[in-house]
């Protein structure tokens, strides 16, 4: 009995060490950053961002204003500042913030202010909203690669700007595009946005 006691005792003292260590260095590897964009309606962006590979999550919300915890009424008034946007989750290993860039700038149309696709008002403007200074820096490069190599004559309107508090939008808001198929469906084709996007864009 002495000895299954000492065994228990040994195993007790040591696998820990080991549990700790491998839960350790899975912590290190799953690294998860953030970026906020905002496109017009937040079903769309939120749909679009889903779709790629090392996104592990997407928020719909609202953020760039000065009403705390607004409600899609007050917002879509207009009155709060803040614009539709949608907060993503992602493993920096697996997709950088520069390719979430270069997939959001063709899936917008940044030739238009406070407006997009069918939506109108400054709650549909579009805008990048960077947490550090790096991503302030990949932004900037990002749209003034769009600068010099779009086809179009229209100026680039998006905005760029620091984050600010980010307010998760109301629960049948969320994934949207799968909770409701049909009506996302039908939204975004009397909406224009794919027209639109391919008249900008072409292929891309």
């Amino acid at each position: 009995m002495k000895i299954i006691l000492q065994l228990v005792l040994c195993c007790w003292l040591f696998l820990p060490v080991a549990f700790i260590t491998t839960l350790s260095a899975a912590d290190e590897n799953a690294k998860v950053a953030r970026a906020i964009f905002a496109g017009g309606c937040f079903w769309c962006v939120e749909h679009l961002f889903d779709s790629i590979n090392g996104v592990t999550s997407t928020i719909s919300g609202y953020t760039g204003g000065h009403k705390v915890n607004p409600k899609y009424k007050e917002v879509s008034s207009g009155s709060t500042g803040h614009t539709e946007a949608v907060e993503v989750l992602f493993d920096p290993q697996k997709v950088s913030y520069d390719e979430l860039l270069r997939i959001f700038w063709v899936n917008i149309d940044p030739t238009t202010a406070n407006r997009q696709f069918c939506d109108y008002g400054a709650q549909y403007r579009s805008g990048i909203y960077y947490f550090n200074e790096e991503q302030k820096k990949q932004a900037l490069i990002s749209r003034d690669r769009i600068i010099k190599t779009k086809s179009f004559a229209a100026p680039i309107l998006t905005e760029i700007t620091k984050a600010g508090k980010f307010y998760p939008a109301e629960d049948h808001h969320q994934n949207y595009h799968n909770t409701h198929p049909y009506q996302y469906k039908f939204y975004r084709f009397n909406c224009g946005r794919d027209k639109r996007l391919k008249e900008l864009w072409g292929s891309k």
